[in-house]
């Protein structure tokens, strides 16, 4: 199979950006699309070139590091998987690829198509556990680049089980005040985060949180005053 690929380009966090064009060659079908990008920066290396700068580490879906943006949505079309799960026989020969990194002002790029997701370890340090592999899809499709629904996974995680219940209230002021304050934004149901989410976490765990949330808020205020 071969593909033109439109390739987000940037050398460094504060430099301008600009989609480069590459022809992907004799790509098999098999391929999964990290892998094909392997291919062609092998052919880049080959012509020394600087290759393109991805993050990527398990390859299995369960690290959440392959966060691209591929035509428009991110990890690519389909549910449930990240785009190590995307394999090049779901587009057709010929086609035209677009590939960006996650577009979010929490996120910003490091490189290429690597950015720096940290704010959300950040944020998981303000609790005790994770649930969700925390690969900031959500955040990247919210038009407001609110985390919420990573937040609500977090907190719903540990308020369901018996052993979270001692921190359940400060559990959740924490981590949204953390997420607030790292600069994440506001939710406005545009439930563009759940239709990502490669675990398929559902956005009802939002209303579950805004319940945790409002109540800890109220209990907190009455004993401060």
């Amino acid at each position: 199979m071969n593909f033109r690929l439109k390739v987000w380009r940037q050398p460094r966090a504060a430099a301008a950006g600009k989609f480069v064009d590459y022809q992907a060659r004799e790509i098999p079908a098999e391929s999964s699309f990290l892998e094909m990008l392997d291919i062609v920066n092998e052919s880049l290396n080959d012509r020394n070139e600087d290759p393109i700068a991805l993050d990527s580490d398990c390859r299995e879906g369960i690290c959440g590091m392959c966060s691209l943006v591929i035509d428009g949505i991110p990890h690519g079309p389909g549910k449930a998987k990240t785009t190590c799960q995307l394999y090049m026989r779901q587009f057709q020969d010929g086609d035209t690829i677009w590939i960006e990194p996650f577009r979010a002002a929490a996120f910003p790029v490091i490189r290429d198509l690597a950015v720096d997701r940290s704010k959300l370890d950040r944020i998981i340090l303000a609790m005790e556990a994770a649930a969700c592999i925390g690969c900031g899809a959500c955040v990247a499709a919210c038009p407001n680049s609110s985390a919420m629904l990573f937040v609500a996974a977090k907190v719903s995680h540990l308020g369901l089980l018996p052993q979270g219940q001692p921190e359940r209230s400060s559990r959740a002021i924490k981590m949204v005040r953390t997420m607030d304050s790292l600069g994440f934004g506001n939710c406005t149901n545009h439930y563009e985060c759940e239709a990502v989410c490669p675990a398929e976490i559902s956005a009802t765990f939002i209303s579950r949180l805004n319940r945790d949330y409002g109540a800890a808020s109220l209990t907190d205020a009455l004993t401060v005053g």
